[in-house]
């Protein structure tokens, strides 16, 4: 799956993401809105990753949906 079909599927992704990151509200996952450099964002802030480790983290997360 492509960043652009998770953007317009977020709304049933979200769970899914969720799981994934359980730190993040859905107060957050709302506010990302399937904004791939906001998810981003939101990882690195809840997790204290670095910008590499979020992104790898979101790219492992596309290739299991």
């Amino acid at each position: 799956m492509n960043w652009d079909q998770v953007q317009g599927k977020w709304k049933q992704l979200k769970g899914k993401a969720q799981e994934q990151w359980g730190e993040l509200t859905n107060d957050d996952l709302d506010q990302v809105e399937g904004n791939r450099d906001q998810l981003e964002g939101k990882i690195q802030e809840r997790y204290g990753k670095s910008k590499e480790q979020a992104r790898a983290e979101v790219n492992d997360f596309l290739d299991r949906i």
